[in-house]
């Protein structure tokens, strides 16, 4: 039941993030606890007989990881010069207060008092993204990752960087859509966009959730029922536990 309880946490928790641009499910993993055996298959039995199979008693189930799904969410237009969408795998890099990186599938960036590309937490984007200059009339992002920033004076350009982990399910999530490398991770290997298994960047478009609300829904009604009948199996235990002992009597 406790464990029905936090696959229950979970799904809320994807559907409360429906909304969330670049947003990855998670997925509540389970493992079975130990058996109790009370006759072990192969044992013998007299005469040369042997048992053909066991009697174990399970005891129940016990979570054991949150898997995050990085499949692809859909692509939706904002025209904003600076919403980029990757299409394919990698991870924008961002830097973090205390000048460690973190990643994240949300590109709605802004800029800030200096022309710094942050995103809308403030936190500074690296990988070659170059302050936007005063006076800039237009910004271009290619599919490869080019930026030209086009101002009165000329044009200046800088190229995007991107990353991306051998075993992204071993991301550590933080909150604020960013995502930390630990040791199952890997470290961040960087590359360019398109090249090297790299996604393409889409500009004035946003990845959205890929969280599908009708399967979610689906899987709410599985762990409810789920834990019903687990409450129910308690409740049958415990009347019969009840008659036993008015037999006694």
């Amino acid at each position: 039941m406790e464990s029905q309880q936090m696959n229950l946490d979970v799904i809320s928790n994807n559907l409360a993030n429906v909304n969330t641009t670049g947003y990855k499910e998670s997925k509540l993993q389970f493992q079975d606890l130990l058996y109790e055996t009370t006759r072990a298959a192969g044992s013998q039995q007299g005469g040369g007989n042997e048992l053909p199979g066991s009697l174990q008693i399970g005891q129940g189930a016990i979570p054991i990881a949150t898997e995050r799904i990085f499949t692809q969410g859909d692509l939706s237009q904002t025209g904003g010069d600076l919403d980029i969408a990757i299409q394919g795998s990698g991870f924008f890099q961002v830097q973090l207060p205390d000048g460690t990186l973190a990643y994240t599938r949300d590109g709605s960036f802004k800029t800030n008092a200096q022309g710094q590309i942050v995103t809308s937490d403030g936190y500074p984007v690296q990988g070659g993204f170059a302050p936007v200059p005063q006076g800039t009339t237009n910004i271009t992002i290619s599919a490869s990752g080019a930026v030209t920033y086009t101002t009165a004076s000329g044009t200046t350009s800088s190229q995007i960087q991107l990353a991306n982990f051998n075993n992204p399910g071993g991301l550590q999530a933080m909150g604020q859509n960013l995502f930390t490398e630990t040791e199952a991770s890997g470290t961040a290997q960087l590359g360019e966009p398109t090249e090297n298994g790299l996604g393409e960047l889409q500009q004035g478009y946003l990845e959205l959730s890929n969280v599908s609300v009708v399967q979610e829904m689906v899987n709410l009604i599985l762990a409810q029922r789920a834990y019903e009948v687990n409450s129910k199996a308690v409740q049958a235990a415990d009347q019969m536990m009840q008659d036993s002992n008015n037999l006694e009597r």
